[in-house]
């Protein structure tokens, strides 16, 4: 068991690195508890997955998607994730990268009023 946690923390610190320039937007805007003191941590290991951005208080996770996830089998993949996080508590909002070049602003609002649990943006 401890093999594979070690084997996940590497991985998650290689996608960190390795991160997308719409992953280090969001995350300027998220880290440090800047969004009304709510932590986040990226790159998350939950199962055989890893969450962008996920506060473990809320139990929230955060993705974007970039241009790989259009096809069916990548929608199929990203649907079958979302139901795993789901059975184990999870919520999960998805955002495109284009989605947060163009409108940040409303992607962090969005983000927020989940963690509030608000119907409403």
């Amino acid at each position: 068991m401890r093999g594979l946690r070690i084997h996940e923390t590497k991985r998650a610190r290689e996608l960190r690195r390795c991160e997308t320039a719409a992953e280090e937007q969001l995350w300027r805007r998220l880290r440090g508890r800047r969004l009304n003191g709510f932590k986040f941590v990226r790159q998350e290991p939950i199962g055989p997955y890893f969450g962008d951005f996920v506060c473990r208080a809320q139990k929230l996770v955060v993705e974007l998607d970039g241009a790989t996830h259009g096809t069916d089998v990548e929608i199929e993949h990203d649907e079958r994730r979302s139901a795993y996080l789901a059975d184990r508590g999870y919520r999960v909002v998805r955002f495109t990268n284009a989605e947060v070049f163009e409108a940040p602003d409303s992607v962090v609002e969005t983000i927020l009023a989940a963690l509030e649990r608000r119907t409403t943006v």
